[in-house]
This record gives C-alpha cells, structure tokens and sequence, in this order.
C-alpha cells in the first residue's frame, strides 16, 4: 500500500499543501458570486467569505412582501451554493497539484 511512498518529504509536502491551502483561501475570498431569481427581480452577491455584499431589488417588489421574501430566500441559497461548489472545486485542484503524496518516481 506505501511501498511507492517517500516518507522523507512528508514534510515538504506538508509546508506545500499549509501554503496552497493559504493562497486557495486568500483567492476565494477576493471572489464574487452574484446570484438571481424571479428573472432578474432580486439579485444577491456575495464574497468568497460567505458574506453577503449587495442586494439589488426590483422596485416592483416594495410592494409585495411575500414574493421579495420568497425571492430573496432562493437568491441567497443560490450564491451560498456557488461559494461552497468553488471551495469543493478549489480543495480538489489542491489535492490533484500535490500529485500522489511524493510517490518516487
């Protein structure tokens, strides 16, 4: 199970994944996400901190407190889904770039 394994740069590999786990997250967190429902009516965007940045409402829903709460709710899990898609994505790029955990070559 170990035999292709050179533990002797374990600790390289180590320092390497701490600073692509550093830079993935410095990446994430300067991106933006912006979501939309009710065809373009609510528009939510967030950071890569989960941290909800902007709102846009259409004016039409001042008036209908139902449908903007409705529409608000499912714009919001959306962009929360995008952010959490793009860390999955960037955590397994992460682990491909380290390329078997310093198997010999």
């Amino acid at each position: 199970m170990f035999d292709n394994m050179d533990f002797s740069k374990m600790g390289d590999m180590l320092t390497k994944m701490q600073e692509e786990a550093t830079k993935m997250q410095a990446e994430s967190e300067s991106k933006t996400f912006s979501s939309k429902s009710g065809g373009g009516m609510v528009k939510v965007t967030a950071n890569g901190k989960s941290e909800i940045i902007d709102i846009e409402l259409d004016d039409s829903l001042l008036e209908d407190k139902d449908s903007m709460q409705i529409l608000l709710i499912s714009a919001v899990n959306d962009v929360i889904r995008m952010i959490e898609e793009d860390k999955k994505l960037q955590a397994t790029n992460m682990l491909g770039s380290l390329g078997g955990f310093g198997a010999k070559q």
